[in-house]
C-alpha cells in the first residue's frame, strides 16, 4: 500500500468518524433539552424560568448548529477529499 492510498483511507475514516460525531452531537442536544423543559415546567413557567430555559436551549442549539454551518460554509469534506484522491 503506497502513501496516497493510505492517506485516502485515513481521510475517509476521519470523515466517517466526523459524521458519527455530528450525529452524536444531535442526540446529545435532544437529550439535554429534556431536563431544561422539565425544569421550566417545575418552576411554574415564571418569566425567569422561561428566560433561563431559553438561554439553555439556545446554547444547546448553537452547539449543534454551528458545527454543521461551519462544515457547509467551508466545505471541509470536499476539500479533504479533493486534496487526497486514491490512486
Amino acid at each position: 500500500m503506497d502513501m496516497t492510498t493510505f492517506l485516502a483511507a485515513f481521510v475517509d475514516l476521519l470523515l466517517k468518524s466526523a459524521i458519527a460525531a455530528f450525529v452524536l452531537n444531535e442526540v446529545r442536544g435532544i437529550v439535554l433539552a429534556g431536563p431544561v423543559l422539565y425544569g421550566m415546567y417545575q418552576a411554574g413557567g415564571t418569566l425567569m424560568a422561561i428566560w433561563l430555559g431559553f438561554c439553555s436551549l439556545a446554547g444547546i442549539t448553537l452547539s449543534v448548529v454551528v458545527p454543521l454551518f461551519v462544515d457547509k460554509r467551508f466545505r471541509i469534506r470536499e476539500r479533504l477529499r479533493a486534496a487526497v484522491k486514491p490512486a
